[in-house]
């Protein structure tokens, strides 16, 4: 009877009141499904801002076109960027469940001082029109800045939160046991991606609008008002959540694996040959089975961990070694096995930051492009920063098709549960970032052509010429986004340790924050470089040589393309997939 209650309980995991958690009352789709519309809601406050906003700190806020390129990278880097602060407060003392609610309330302050500085123009620096006053623009300075930086920022921590909890989170209402568990969390992260795009669509159509024709005191208002109502929707999905329990700081696990290896290295007299072998040895192996019994005594499942002993990293093994001296530093196997996962993880998430270089160039520059040219579509006017609509539906398309089409039929064809494996997925996301920057050389080479046979060089007038062209680049990258960000979550997710599941998840946001920051520093390393006549500087977009700057973005992708292969092939998946 005690055993049959044990077995209806899932082990490592609570419900809301802290509760265990039910096999048959927590966790599934039901539960991931809550997951999913949150993040429609979520996404799309963040974006119908992140989105435009370089269009709203160049024209209210007076920046530059290059200083709002760069303040918007450095915004959405951060916010970025924070998601491992966010994953690494889920796993080691509050539960996912709880971070999305705290990162939410966070995002939704941020908002509100945002929309409070747009509606009262005290707050705003004074409107200019050159031409008519004869005076130049002032950028916005001091307080107004301050409370400007202060909003942008608040944003940025609570986005941060719930990107680095909220896709763990979903993830973790999966059996991994079973193959239709593992088929679901799978089907999730595709979901997910698709989720996003719907938050998008609804951000660079709706929401842009509103900011374009009716202020930005109302588009702000709106996602002020979806992040607020994506709470007590997020709250109507707690009878069905398990939440794991957190187990103590990943990061503490990393740094004792990697403080006794140089230790023990730095005190051995042994050769390194007896070295390894003491990581074999009877007294090891007891110390393992010693280890495996408290584990089912607890009730745990077994390690899923393989040891990887001969498998490279074999510096990591001397922190098994026993030391009386430094009881402090004595690490098990399956932590130095935890921390050899990570490592080896970390080349592949180092080959994905190029690509998100180039998707930062989404919410720049490419933006700034489309509103040079022609926006109209018979009588009706889009706004630039609805350009993200192409690759939105794009996804929101071909997201299903391959979930629900392409999947189950490489899976028939490969024999094995992935069908496409995570790093073929990021690989392919990879070349079409080196096709997307190519295509958008010849289209920033087709407009300036343009500007210049209409005399239009020196004009801020719009050029005779579609904002179609560009969005040829939104549709590479919206592909190369699909491709790589599913791949680069569920990879992390499967691959990660238990322990350190949402830290690893955030790191594909982390990705991005440090493709968004790349961004950045290459705008100022490339104008430095060039000295008396930089390639983006000034404030004429028909001046900059953004088709020189897409062409070295297209190289350096492929570059790190070739570096990505060469770690690709070397990698072993901790899971292979299993025959169907």
């Amino acid at each position: 009877m005690e055993e049959g209650h044990e077995s209806e309980i899932w082990v490592g995991y609570v419900d809301w009141r802290n509760r265990p958690a039910k096999r048959n009352r927590h966790g599934g789709m039901l539960a991931a499904s809550f997951v999913l519309v949150v993040e429609v809601m979520e996404n799309l406050a963040f974006l119908a801002n992140a989105s435009n906003l370089v269009l709203y700190l160049k024209d209210f806020m007076h920046f530059s076109p290059a200083k709002s390129a760069i303040t918007v990278t450095n915004f959405m880097g951060t916010a970025f960027l924070l998601a491992l602060l966010g994953g690494f407060l889920s796993d080691a003392f509050l539960t996912t469940y709880h971070m999305y609610l705290i990162s939410a309330a966070i995002e939704f302050w941020g908002l509100v001082t945002l929309t409070v500085q747009a509606h009262l123009p005290y707050l705003k620096p004074p409107t200019c029109t050159t031409a008519a006053t004869k005076t130049p623009c002032q950028e916005v300075t001091g307080a107004k800045a301050a409370m400007l930086f202060a909003g942008l920022y608040m944003v940025s921590l609570g986005v941060g939160g719930i990107k680095g909890s909220l896709p763990a989170h979903g993830a973790e209402q999966f059996d991994e046991t079973t193959p239709q568990g593992r088929k679901g969390r799978s089907a999730f992260f595709n979901y997910y991606v698709f989720c996003l795009a719907c938050g998008a669509l609804i951000a660079v159509t709706l929401v842009v609008w509103i900011e374009d024709n009716k202020g930005w005191q109302w588009g702000f208002g709106v996602s002020t008002a979806t992040i607020l109502l994506s709470i007590p929707l997020f709250l109507a999905g707690s009878p069905t959540y398990r939440n794991k329990i957190p187990k103590g700081s990943p990061l503490t696990t990393i740094a004792k694996v990697l403080t006794a290896s140089i230790y023990n290295t730095c005190i051995a007299r042994a050769p390194s040959n007896a070295i390894a072998s003491m990581v074999l040895s009877p007294r090891n192996r007891t110390r393992r089975r010693e280890e495996e019994v408290e584990e089912e005594e607890k009730g745990e499942s077994k390690s899923s961990i393989e040891t990887t002993t001969s498998g490279g990293l074999d510096f990591l093994n001397r922190a098994t070694s026993s030391n009386p001296s430094c009881q402090i530093l004595q690490c098990t196997i399956d932590e130095v096995e935890e921390v050899k996962i990570v490592i080896r993880i970390l080349p592949i998430f180092s080959c994905t930051i190029m690509l998100n270089c180039c998707l930062a160039q989404l919410s720049t520059f490419s933006v700034q492009q489309a509103a040079t040219m022609n926006t109209n579509v018979g009588s009706l006017m889009v706004p630039p920063a609805s350009l993200p609509i192409f690759p939105v539906v794009f996804i929101m398309v071909l997201a299903p098709l391959y979930n629900h089409a392409i999947i189950p039929f490489t899976r028939k064809l490969t024999k094995t549960e992935m069908g496409i494996s995570h790093l073929q997925r990021i690989g392919v996301g990879l070349v079409l970032s080196i096709v997307a920057m190519a295509v958008a050389a010849l289209v920033e080479v087709k407009r300036k052509s343009f500007a210049s046979r209409s005399g239009l060089l020196d004009s801020s007038h719009p050029l005779p010429i579609t904002f179609f062209w560009v969005a040829l680049q939104y549709l590479f990258l919206g592909s190369a986004d699909l491709f790589t960000l599913a791949g680069l979550l569920e990879f992390f997710f499967t691959e990660a340790p238990a322990s350190m599941r949402s830290l690893a998840t955030a790191l594909s946001w982390a990705s991005l924050a440090m493709g968004y920051y790349l961004s950045s520093v290459l705008v100022s390393i490339i104008n430095s470089v060039t000295g008396h006549s930089p390639w983006l500087s000034g404030s004429n977009l028909n001046h900059y040589h953004l088709d020189r700057f897409y062409w070295l973005m297209c190289v350096m992708s492929a570059v790190n393309f070739l570096h990505y292969l060469m770690w690709a092939s070397r990698y072993r998946y901790r899971s292979v997939g299993r025959e169907v």
